[in-house]
């Protein structure tokens, strides 16, 4: 049995958003996004994974497809394959994300981002 403490995974850094693997299987991709000032994740995208977003603390603005919502501290939303996702932090307290994929999206750093040339 493979265990992990998620506050292990919680750092932040001034360069953007930090994305930190929690499990990465042939079935399923987690990871674990920290989020502070305006920084922001995204656009992402994959075409045959479903997402899951899981807001660990604080509270972001989540746009996924043409839908939008501000989610906080353990509000979820779901993320249909091919569907574009954004996630901005939307206040000035730091913020955590849980994102889960299955199946995991191509690409070892999980979805690819829109436009950034790695193939999804």
């Amino acid at each position: 049995m493979e265990t992990r403490n998620l506050t292990d995974l919680v750092r932040f850094s001034e360069d953007g958003p930090r994305r930190e693997a929690l499990f990465d299987s042939e079935h399923l991709f987690s990871q674990v996004v920290c989020l502070q000032g305006n920084q922001m994740l995204g656009p992402l995208v994959d075409p045959a994974s479903e997402g899951l977003v899981a807001i660990l603390a604080g509270e972001v603005a989540v746009q996924i497809g043409k839908g939008r919502a501000r989610l906080k501290q353990w509000e979820t939303a779901f993320v249909a394959p091919g569907q574009d996702l954004t996630v901005r932090n939307a206040s000035a307290e730091p913020a955590v994300m849980l994102l889960v994929l299955a199946p995991p999206p191509g690409g070892e750093d999980g979805p690819s981002q829109v436009g950034a040339g790695q193939a999804p």
